[in-house]
């Protein structure tokens, strides 16, 4: 598929589209992912019941994700996949049969629009949200290995300063299964900024059975990362701007490292539980 069609198919179909796409240069050497960047609920589904200031935390979106996101996107001239929907509507970092697809309950905070979700329901959403972001970062890493070499994929995420009662003392954490060609030199460049506290699977495990990274990256064998970035530090302008100045420059050395852009296999920790 080349460039200018994705851009196309994007912009076709429904009123309301589950995905934003960025395009950039296809030999970037990089696709940036966002799995969680809005806090947006379709038409057709009201609030799902849920009090409008708990869309604002975590549980609605990625604080801040979308804001790197886009930064990193036009400094390093890399396309970008990200959703344009609550994850509380369903999420598109989980297999389509893992049973936290769609929560009824999350982080305390009850659902009521997802009470009653039957299968149907759960094929319907799967249909219109789920699989055509999916797709879209499948059509654009192909459209990319057209012309040139595997690019590394990164997924932007954010995670709370404080959960349950108990501070997390990282800035910024990498989370990974197997494949560490990517992780090195991001683990690398992280810990090279002094002033940075940097987790290594941490607060999550980053390997996880049929996620965004196993599907695309694990599953294709191209080599991959998963960013975590504290949600206070990038919650405003300053801050996604700040991030952005510490991540480019680790990026671009990704982006060169050969190593980082060829197809290899590595066999995912979740198989062999």
């Amino acid at each position: 598929m080349k460039q200018e069609m994705i851009e196309t198919a994007v912009g076709a179909g429904a009123a309301f589209q589950p995905t934003e796409y960025v395009s950039g240069d296809f030999s970037s050497g990089l696709l940036l992912i966002c799995d969680h960047a809005r806090n947006t609920v379709p038409p057709g589904y009201g609030d799902l019941g849920v009090p409008a200031e708990q869309f604002e935390r975590h549980i609605g979106y990625d604080i801040g994700a979308r804001a790197v996101t886009l930064e990193l996107a036009e400094r390093l001239r890399a396309p970008a996949c990200l959703t344009t929907f609550s994850r509380l509507l369903i999420d598109p970092n989980r297999g389509e049969d893992d049973p936290t697809l769609i929560m009824r309950l999350s982080d305390g905070a009850v659902v009521p629009g997802n009470a009653k979700v039957d299968a149907a329901e759960r094929a319907y959403r799967i249909a219109q949200f789920h699989k055509p972001y999916h797709d879209l970062i499948d059509d654009t890493l192909s459209a990319m290995i057209e012309v040139a070499a595997p690019p590394v994929i990164v997924s932007l995420h954010s995670f709370t300063p404080v959960w349950r009662g108990v501070p997390r003392p990282w800035h910024v954490t990498v989370l990974w299964d197997t494949d560490n060609r990517a992780v090195k030199p991001m683990l690398g460049g992280l810990r090279s900024q002094d002033d940075l506290i940097v987790g290594d699977n941490e607060p999550y495990d980053g390997a996880l059975k049929n996620d965004t990274m196993y599907r695309h990256g694990t599953g294709r064998g191209i080599a991959h990362v998963l960013l975590e970035l504290r949600q206070d530090l990038i919650a405003d302008e300053a801050g996604a701007l700040e991030w952005a100045d510490r991540l480019e420059p680790v990026l671009r050395q990704i982006a060169q490292d050969p190593e980082c852009r060829q197809v290899r296999q590595y066999k995912s920790r979740t198989d062999k539980r």
